[in-house]
């Protein structure tokens, strides 16, 4: 069951309880303890904090859920009933048809090769009116005409993806992610046009993900690091949203669009600025894990975390928990391991970091902790964090400090679905 969203008059959103970090995570601990490890919990009010304040950062356009990003079904539903939010991003399209029972506007955020799904996708009349496959060539129409050919089939609704990297001229060289070859108008209006021109498919979207704005922290490192950033940021979204406005453009004249789809968390408020784009995309922001910590433009509330119990003490200044090694995707560095938080103090010991089955921790703080206590950690990315555990229990705060099990919901894994 969905969870409820909305700022009413109890919530806690005004005190913001995380603020205090050592009281907030002491009050979750008491709240869970009686729960085996590995523990995963949500923060009703920092959920609350985040959603909104997603909403007022997009400034009016709405804001389409990235599914990867939360991998919990009870939150996508609960977003979607707020104001400000409309239609999900998914991942794969085996995630989009089982989402598509309950949500009808569902658009695959990455090209599809997976023929059992297209069949399913193609062969039903209400899936098929409430799914939108991407694509970025004409290879990918005719994967789809494999499966099965038009006259035998839905229509197949479809987004085009055009490449939002910043080629720099300079020594930064090209910058984002690989995605889409489609970077220029030229290269965008070829792939849509052959859309349009092709039996059983509908041209309703484009879609480009500025990562390099969206996905990179401008406040994660030393001032030169910084700067550097700033600059790269700057440079790259004036390009991008003078190219980005030329292609949809010529796409317009094509195809009569449902949705511009762009950016993500991390560039909101510079993405819902492009006047060619009519909706952005988020997830990652909700959860909020602590690879956030590092941007200077907002400060999510720390929604999601996770507990682990200690079962070794193998020196004086270090206590060993179960598990811990839930590393986030990206580029290998300690900012892809999970943050521990509470009790502070305590730091991974470089030579072992963050282990599949164990994670030895160092610092004054595992003197005290004893066999069974339990540590908590924020992961770094949002998501991910999902395909670790079944369930999250749901902590709401009172008004003087301590915390309570409010609901437990169900992740992904947790109903027993795992879609890459």
């Amino acid at each position: 069951m969905p969870i409820s969203l909305e700022i009413s008059g109890r919530a806690t959103i005004a005190r913001a309880p995380w603020r205090d970090a050592g009281a907030f995570w002491s009050a979750i601990g008491a709240a869970t303890a009686e729960s085996d490890a590995p523990v995963g919990v949500l923060h009703a009010d920092a959920l609350r904090f985040n959603a909104h304040d997603i909403v007022r950062r997009a400034a009016g356009k709405p804001v389409r859920i990235a599914t990867k990003s939360l991998r919990v079904r009870a939150v996508i539903e609960s977003l979607l009933e707020l104001d400000g939010f409309s239609g999900v991003l998914a991942y794969t399209l085996a995630e989009a048809l089982w989402l598509s029972e309950g949500i009808d506007d569902v658009v695959v955020g990455y090209p599809t090769a997976d023929r059992g799904a297209i069949e399913r996708l193609v062969r039903s009349p209400e899936a098929a009116s409430r799914v939108t496959l991407m694509i970025d060539s004409a290879e990918h129409l005719d994967l789809i005409d494999a499966v099965r050919r038009p006259g035998d089939r839905e229509a197949v609704r479809i987004c085009v993806e055009l490449d939002a990297s910043w080629r720099s001229r300079g020594p930064l060289g090209t910058v984002g992610v690989h995605r889409s070859p489609l970077h220029g108008p030229d290269e965008l209006e070829s792939v849509a046009r052959a859309v349009v021109d092709r039996p059983g498919f509908v041209l309703v979207g484009v879609m480009s993900y500025e990562a390099q704005i969206a996905g990179v922290a401008d406040r994660a490192g030393r001032a030169a690091y910084n700067s550097t950033v700033a600059f790269m940021q700057r440079r790259s979204m004036a390009e991008l949203v003078e190219r980005r406005g030329a292609a949809v453009a010529r796409v317009r004249r094509l195809a009569d669009l449902e949705f511009v789809n762009a950016g993500g968390t991390g560039s909101l408020e510079r993405t819902t600025r492009d006047e060619s784009v009519t909706e952005l995309a988020a997830g990652s922001g909700v959860f909020a894990g602590h690879l956030f910590d590092g941007y200077g433009h907002f400060a999510p509330a720390p929604a999601a975390g996770f507990g682990l119990t200690v079962v070794r003490r193998p020196e004086p200044d270090v206590a060993t928990v179960l598990g811990g090694g839930f590393v986030a995707s990206g580029p290998p560095g300690i900012d892809r391991l999970p943050l521990p938080v509470s009790p502070s103090g305590l730091r991974f010991i470089p030579r072992e970091s963050a282990g599949e089955v164990q994670t030895p921790l160092r610092g004054d703080a595992a003197r005290s902790l004893r066999i069974g206590d339990r540590v908590w950690f924020r992961h770094a990315k949002s998501g991910e964090l999902s395909e670790r555990i079944e369930r999250f229990l749901v902590v709401d705060s009172a008004a003087d400090g301590s915390a309570s099990v409010v609901d437990e919901l169900a992740t992904y894994r947790g109903e027993g679905r795992s879609f890459v």
